[in-house]
């Protein structure tokens, strides 16, 4: 029985140790709270609704910029972590003596409570694409989205091409960014196009469509001599310290290529190109003729030298047959007059 409740103590014991270490699995994550300006936001919970925050267009980081966080309930002692892409983090909003510009923050922000239970940041964007803030207290992460709005116009851009065929219809575009360079749509850019002394003003909307976002084309007609010169200009943002600086006004020429010119030039220059070419095949085909002549001048020659060689070959072989043909005859009658002092023929 003794031993019983021996056993039954230990494990109450062991029970009680895990019972003491547990609450660090259970800590409490608290709450989590998403304002802007002192209102609550509208969504960031997922990806497809962001929270909407207007990029801080004054390089000043002020309430209505940024998504104020705030970790509230939270044990005594935890340690709130914030992780944020394409998105900035601040543990502050800008204040007298105290400024956040569109240059302060990082993308990481660790913030220990201390006695506390609670702890507040803020995350502002420069940029109109989805950025994320991951948070991380008591073993629990949550992900929130943020999406920023493009602010004024404060730049433009003109592209156009550098020559054109004269009476071809060619393209200009437009296009519009906000100080961080972010494409604004619905802004408004005048292009006045010149030619012939006569100046065309047009003003264009850049579009709002994704694929096509803070730019607008408009088509000219290329004048029969000359050029084309464009000018586009636009209301732009007051200068901000700190940020880039307004471009309202860019320009661009056009010059007409006068194509039966180009082609003439270019045809003057194939002649001179088959010109020499047919100097050169003629150079050739004169190597040709005089380099056949000398090989058949030393055929002839070798053939010549074979010839007299064969006849001289011919005349010493008949020679020899002759003088063959006397030695033995005259072989014959000595050895019939001096049968022993005979001698032998030649074969």
């Amino acid at each position: 029985m003794k031993s019983f409740k021996k056993v039954s103590l230990i494990i109450a014991a062991a029970l009680t140790s895990t019972m003491l270490v547990a609450p660090s699995a259970n800590a409490n994550a608290g709450t989590v709270t998403l304002t802007v300006a002192g209102s609550a936001a509208t969504g960031g919970t997922v990806v497809t609704t962001p929270v909407s925050l207007p990029v801080p267009a004054d390089n000043s980081v002020d309430a209505a910029d940024a998504l104020k966080i705030a970790v509230t309930g939270v044990d005594t002692g935890t340690v709130v972590t914030a992780v944020a892409v394409n998105a900035t983090l601040v543990p502050a909003l800008s204040a007298t003596g105290a400024a956040v510009t569109a240059s302060s923050g990082t993308s990481t922000l660790s913030i220990a409570t201390g006695t506390g239970t609670s702890a507040d940041f803020y995350v502002y964007t420069k940029s109109t694409a989805v950025g994320s803030v991951s948070i991380t207290r008591a073993g629990t992460t949550t992900i929130y989205y943020v999406q920023g709005t493009a602010g004024a116009l404060n730049s433009i851009t003109l592209t156009a091409p550098a020559s054109a065929a004269a009476g071809t219809s060619q393209v200009l575009k437009v296009s519009g960014f906000d100080v961080f360079g972010n494409p604004k749509g619905g802004a408004t850019i005048n292009t006045l196009v010149s030619s012939s002394g006569v100046a065309l003003s047009t003003a264009l909307t850049t579009d709002t469509a994704t694929a096509t976002l803070g730019t607008k084309e408009q088509t000219v007609t290329v004048p029969a001599t000359g050029s084309i010169t464009v000018v586009a200009y636009a209301t732009v943002a007051t200068a901000v310290t700190g940020l880039a600086a307004p471009v309202g006004s860019v320009s661009a020429t056009i010059v007409v290529r006068d194509i039966a010119a180009e082609l003439a030039a270019k045809n003057a220059e194939l002649a001179v190109v088959n010109a020499a070419l047919a100097s050169e095949r003629a150079g050739r085909a004169a190597d040709k003729v005089a380099a056949d002549k000398a090989l058949a001048d030393v055929k002839a020659s070798s053939d010549t030298a074979t010839a007299t060689l064969k006849a001289e070959n011919e005349a010493l072989k008949k020679t020899i047959a002759d003088l063959k043909t006397k030695f033995n005859a005259l072989a014959k009658k000595w050895n019939a007059k001096f049968p022993k002092l005979r001698v032998n023929w030649i074969k």
